[in-house]
């Protein structure tokens, strides 16, 4: 008889912890992820040195495909328009309506940002593959927004919203 009470209550222990799984899951989809950080498209922020470490951010999903929910200035992971299958992380320069001084390769000097677009770049201007190689990229794309570094511990201080790339590369008031 106790063997049957210690079936029951772990069938409903097991039971429970499944239960939770879909929920893991859908958080995990749509409200936030650990995402590893690898490359070095975006130092100093991210990834500051070649010593084997790599940064692990928390990602923020819950409403970034809405444009209005993306600033200049935050860190994003995307989906490359080239190929779905690579997921860059760059740094929000230029947004919906905003004109942007691009560099080279692209082939104009000056971009507007398209609606539900943005414009991103690599705080790393000599290693990065952003907007000035594919344009602007719709928001669509973005997985989402990296607003702590998780891990090592020792960079828990890192501020994310602080941009090291280029500085303010906006053209107010033009309209190209």
């Amino acid at each position: 008889m106790r063997k049957l009470g210690g079936l029951r209550l772990s069938l409903k222990t097991t039971l429970v912890a499944v239960s939770w799984i879909p929920v893991a899951v859908t958080f995990n989809e749509n409200v936030c992820y650990v995402a590893k950080i690898e490359g070095r498209s975006m130092r100093p922020t991210l990834n500051p040195s070649d010593n084997g470490h790599t940064d692990w951010v928390l990602l923020w999903k819950w409403g970034v495909k809405n444009p209005t929910n993306i600033r200049h200035n935050d860190v994003v992971l995307f989906k490359s328009p080239s190929n779905p299958e690579k997921v860059y992380c760059k740094r929000v320069k230029g947004v919906q309506h905003d004109t942007i001084r691009t560099r080279h390769p692209y082939p104009r000097g000056l971009v507007t940002i398209p609606r539900s677009h943005i414009w991103v770049e690599g705080d790393n201007a000599f290693h990065t593959t952003d907007s000035n190689d594919f344009g602007p990229i719709s928001t669509g794309l973005v997985l989402g927004k990296a607003v702590a570094v998780v891990w090592p511990p020792s960079r828990w201080d890192t501020k994310l919203d602080q941009s090291v790339g280029r500085g303010d590369i906006s053209v107010r008031g033009l309209e190209i």
